[in-house]
């Protein structure tokens, strides 16, 4: 662990990802102590311009809603659907390559069948089909982007599996008559998950992106402030007030670049062939 983090801490940009992402999962977690009335409640006049009110450093939108009140409580919806999108997507995907990976054979290629098949269509297009169907709210948006989200993991996992499972230590559990669910759980997945884990990084980028897509296009929870709503809702604005759309879009853009830039740091240190180098 020690290793892992000396080569994790070389990686400017990844620490740099960490502090952003510290900020913003602090900015979420205390929005209702620093902002204890809803956002969606109008606390002044319409389009007051950023920096001309201390009480309302963002300015406020055509309803007179504090942007920064809903920049804070729509950190908590994105931050949410992109980290249980993809813990769903993780445990769907791993299940799948496992399966697939170890088994071989004729489960494997009807697994892998299923996956492409699903691979096969646009994943933005795939969920808002999903949440248009069972209309929009968290349960749904969290469950379309996890659909979307898990065939990359499945190929992944079954790749690792395909190659763990013909090494020594694999075959010396399987002679000594442990059972495949066990040689799975204590041998091969231990080892397969330093490549799960930079992906998963990169999954709740991508998840986020998503949400804010979806929420762009009317599709998210409407009872919720999200980044994707707020810009959905300031796209007839833009010449008249753009700060409405400006806040949102960096929030989304620093958070997804923050969570990239550790995704490519766990990369690094998690490298086998980096760590065969010293490096």
């Amino acid at each position: 662990m020690k290793a892992f983090l000396r080569r994790f801490a070389r990686n400017y940009g990844a620490l740099f990802g960490v502090l952003i992402l510290l900020v913003v999962l602090f900015l979420a977690a205390t929005a209702s102590l620093l902002y204890e009335d809803s956002p969606w409640t109008m606390v002044a006049a319409p389009l007051i311009a950023p920096f001309t009110d201390a009480a309302l450093p963002l300015g406020t939108d055509m309803l007179g809603r504090d942007i920064t009140a809903g920049m804070l409580y729509g950190a908590r919806v994105s931050l949410l659907v992109g980290l249980v999108s993809t813990l769903v997507a993780l445990v769907f995907g791993i299940l799948i390559g496992a399966v697939a990976g170890y088994g071989g054979g004729r489960i494997d290629d009807a697994l892998m069948r299923l996956t492409e098949f699903f691979q096969t269509i646009p994943q933005l297009a795939m969920a808002v089909v999903i949440v248009a169907i069972f209309s929009p709210s968290l349960v749904t948006i969290v469950g379309a982007i996890a659909v979307v989200s898990w065939p990359p993991v499945a190929r992944l996992v079954r790749a690792e599996f395909m190659s763990l499972k013909q090494r020594e230590f694999v075959q010396a559990a399987v002679v000594t008559g442990q059972k495949p669910l066990r040689i799975i759980a204590s041998q091969i997945l231990p080892n397969a998950l330093s490549p799960i884990i930079v992906t998963a990084s990169f999954m709740v980028a991508t998840a986020i992106l998503t949400e804010s897509a979806l929420s762009f296009l009317g599709l998210g929870e409407r009872n919720m402030m999200s980044w994707g709503y707020m810009i959905g809702a300031a796209r007839t604005m833009l010449r008249q007030a753009w700060w409405m759309s400006v806040w949102p879009g960096l929030a989304i853009l620093l958070t997804v670049l923050a969570i990239n830039l550790i995704g490519e740091g766990l990369n690094d240190a998690l490298n086998p062939q980096l760590r065969q180098r010293g490096e």
